[in-house]
């Protein structure tokens, strides 16, 4: 994120007063009761994954997928932490300094290596739970940070709720239907282009499917300072045909922030979250690797994909396939 796009967030956040904020959009209530932590999830039903499941050609599995090293694209603006990997254990340093009193000719023997991680959650490809953003203290169905946010994260609503996703999926290759490689730096994508793109691939939304938008920004992650800058991304009229029309059950994109800058509504920076995570209930992907999908026009697969189980947190990294369907 550049000091242009961080300009943008800040004047769209000045000026924002309680009289506004109670007057303006609120938090969804979830139509699947008081205790729903995972909005249109609950879209996804056994039979809705058995239908998916018969179609599989059992051709070729593509990773979705971003690999994460020192370096990589992030989210630095508000201060979160860069990705780091360190050794903890190392062959020639387990001889040297024997953490576990077994000597020199078995640590020589068996060579032992051992790693840490650190990481926003918000890194590499992941899927954003529902409590990442909110309204007025509110996030979906009306939990509250003042009642259900501790000191070790969300006791509603975090990330380790986030089932298992098999469903079917469709890429929108906006990119492709306007004969680009990537689309150009903050090129805002419309209602219009969604549905010029399908009607390029001849494909349909259905209600319950994951929908991965193409911007061709991937091209650039192993430049994090390309990839970051100014990135193309959803206006809310394209955000609101996905959920309102379309159906769709999780969107997502090859991009970091998924929707363009600079925001469209007065005192809200990221009115795409908040309509998506915390008024609607929709979770939002992001960083997805789409790039072999759209080489290949796959435009409809099977999307399996299972997130790291972490506790009250925000997001987490997420390992998603797709496997063309018949």
């Amino acid at each position: 994120m550049n000091t242009k796009t961080l300009t943008w967030i800040t004047a769209a956040a000045i000026g924002l007063t309680s009289a506004s904020a109670l007057a303006g959009p609120q938090v969804g209530t979830s139509p699947w009761g008081p205790n729903d932590e995972i909005g249109r999830l609950n879209l996804m039903t056994p039979a809705s994954q058995a239908a998916v499941l018969t179609r599989l050609t059992g051709g070729k599995a593509y990773d979705l997928s971003v690999e994460y090293f020192i370096g990589m694209p992030s989210w630095q603006a508000a201060g979160d932490p860069h990705y780091r990997i360190w050794m903890t254990h190392t062959p020639h340093g387990n001889v040297v300094a024997d953490p576990l009193g077994l000597g020199a000719g078995i640590n020589g023997h068996v060579s032992y290596t051992g790693a840490a991680v650190s990481m926003y959650t918000h890194m590499g490809t992941h899927v954003d739970a529902l409590v990442h953003f909110g309204l007025d203290g509110k996030v979906w169905n009306g939990f509250s940070a003042d009642r259900h946010l501790g000191d070790r994260g969300w006791t509603r609503g975090g990330a380790e709720n986030i089932p298992p996703i098999l469903a079917r999926g469709v890429l929108i290759d906006v990119a492709a239907a306007k004969g680009v490689d990537m689309l150009p730096n903050d090129y805002r994508i419309t209602r219009d282009d969604l549905i010029a793109a399908l009607d390029r691939q001849r494909m349909a939304l259905a209600e319950g499917d994951v929908v991965l938008i193409r911007t061709g920004r991937m091209q650039r992650y192993e430049d994090a300072a390309a990839y970051m800058a100014d990135p193309p991304g959803l206006g809310m009229a394209a955000a609101r045909y996905l959920v309102e029309e379309g159906g769709a059950m999780i969107v997502g994109a090859d991009n970091l922030s998924f929707e363009a800058f600079p925001s469209e509504v007065d005192g809200n920076y990221v009115p795409l979250h908040t309509y998506l995570l915390a008024q609607t209930g929709t979770p939002i992907i992001e960083l997805a690797y789409l790039e072999e999908l759209a080489r290949d026009q796959v435009y409809e697969f099977a999307f399996i994909g299972g997130s790291l189980k972490l506790r009250g947190a925000d997001a987490a990294p997420l390992r998603p396939i797709a496997i063309p369907l018949r």
